[in-house]
C-alpha cells in the first residue's frame, strides 16, 4: 500500500476512509432526528399490521443500515460534485 499525501492514497488519488468519516457523520447528524422519527414509525407500523416482534425488529435493523450506508454514499458523492466541479473552475 502506498503512503498517504494530504491524506490521499497516491497511486489513486482517494481519499483515505478516515477522511470519509468526518463528512459522513456531519450529514448523518443534520439529518439523525428526522431519519430515527421516519424510522420509529415505520418500525410501530409494521409492528401493529404484523403483530410480529422480530418482523419490527429486522426492518428496523434493515433501515438503521440503510441510513448509515445512504449516508456514507452521499458524503462520497458530495466528494466527487466537488472534485468535478473544482476541476471546471481551473479550465
Amino acid at each position: 500500500m502506498s503512503p498517504c499525501v494530504d491524506g490521499k492514497n497516491q497511486e489513486t488519488g482517494r481519499a483515505s476512509g478516515s477522511d470519509q468519516m468526518p463528512t459522513m457523520l456531519e450529514r448523518y447528524k443534520r439529518t439523525f432526528i428526522v431519519t430515527q422519527f421516519l424510522i420509529a414509525a415505520v418500525v410501530v407500523a409494521v409492528f401493529l399490521k404484523l403483530h410480529v416482534w422480530q418482523a419490527a425488529a429486522a426492518v428496523f435493523v434493515a433501515m438503521q443500515l440503510g441510513a448509515v450506508t445512504g449516508s456514507l454514499w452521499a458524503a462520497r458523492l458530495k466528494r466527487r460534485v466537488e472534485r468535478v466541479q473544482g476541476l471546471m473552475a481551473l479550465r
